[in-house]
């Protein structure tokens, strides 16, 4: 039997192993080109996270997919800087950026908008404590639950977001999809 002759039965095939063998194999090849695209498009293997809270509410809500693009790919534009120019990603100005809290590993990274940019010694605030690094100041869209900075509550407290913490910038959204990913328990 040449290689034609064994692809052909191998794709013919109903035996249960076989078949078992093939939907593997598909499953896998689709991973691959779906990861290969994401990387090529977003710089990213695993472009993706499920919102799991409010607090960007009314433009990401939780169990929305949303995509992000790697900070390497990119810059971040603040708020300040899209009031300027009239930039807006997710009905409001600037950039939504995913970023780990103080930089650790292994924690639920934070999705907020990136406020301004503060440089060591600024005032992180009108009025508020100097900033002990540069970095962003942050904050969620939700008025209701996120009336403060991430700075001045308990996500990021007197931190600003380093350039380094940051993950990505949020490009898209797939509303509810992300309800799936929410109801599977964490590995």
């Amino acid at each position: 039997m040449n290689l034609k002759e064994a692809f052909h039965a191998f794709k013919e095939s109903d035996d249960f192993f076989v078949s078992l063998a093939r939907d593997i194999l598909t499953v896998l090849a689709a991973v691959l080109i779906f990861a290969s695209f994401s990387q090529v498009v977003f710089g990213m293997w695993a472009p993706m996270v499920a919102v799991e809270s409010g607090s960007m509410e009314p433009h990401m809500n939780i169990g929305d997919i949303i995509f992000i693009q790697s900070i390497d790919r990119t810059d971040v534009v603040t708020y300040e800087e899209g009031n300027n120019n009239s930039y807006s990603t997710f009905e409001n100005y600037g950039n939504v950026i995913l970023y780990r809290p103080y930089g650790q590993e292994g924690v639920t990274p934070i999705i907020h908008r990136a406020m301004y940019y503060v440089e060591a010694g600024e005032p992180m605030w009108d009025g508020g404590p100097a900033a002990p690094h540069a970095g962003y100041i942050t904050k969620g869209d939700n008025t209701v639950t996120n009336q403060y900075y991430d700075q001045q509550g308990r996500v990021s407290y007197l931190m600003p977001v380093k350039e380094e913490w940051i993950i990505g910038i949020a490009r898209y959204k797939v509303p509810y999809v992300g309800y799936l990913r929410l109801m599977l328990p964490s590995f």
